[in-house]
């Protein structure tokens, strides 16, 4: 897992969005954040500078400020709310996904909601420890774009 700069963000590898909506897990994220086959976890969106979006599971974000954006949404966390739908908490848009396959599937219109399309290509770094970050532009791609030896994953 290359460091794209010195002192700076840690990248897994390139994700393609698959037809269907699939997003392909790094095989080194998804031990690194301890996903494992029929866990649910968290999307959020991404920073305003790097877009796409952010995985993690509930165990990790539940009591960190991306927690409270979870639990300000009456029946996010309880899993009230069917995995793939998108649903406000203030600004942000939030959704549930279940880990199948070494990855998610996230519905077409749902991604539109985190200004990501079918065929964009995300790249997984590593964001705060709590959550996989999935990125979409911004200088943290300017530079990946650098880095041939960073694996492309598709579906």
């Amino acid at each position: 897992m290359p460091q794209l700069v010195k002192g700076g963000k840690h990248a897994f590898a390139w994700s393609v969005v698959g037809e269907n909506g699939r997003i392909p897990i790094p095989p080194e994220a998804f031990r690194e954040y301890g996903f494992h086959e029929g866990i649910q976890l968290a999307v959020l969106p991404g920073s305003r500078t790097s877009g796409g979006l952010i995985l993690g599971s509930f165990s990790s974000l539940l009591g960190s400020p991306m927690g409270a954006i979870l639990e300000r949404c009456g029946g996010f966390v309880e899993g009230r709310i069917p995995c793939g739908i998108a649903v406000r908490s203030g600004k942000k848009v939030l959704c549930r996904v279940t880990v199948s396959g070494g990855g998610v599937d996230i519905p077409a219109e749902t991604l539109k909601d985190y200004g990501v399309g079918i065929g964009d290509r995300l790249l997984a770094v590593r964001g705060s420890g709590l959550a996989l970050s999935m990125i979409l532009k911004g200088p943290i791609i300017l530079e990946a774009v650098k880095h041939p030896e960073l694996e492309i994953i598709h579906e």
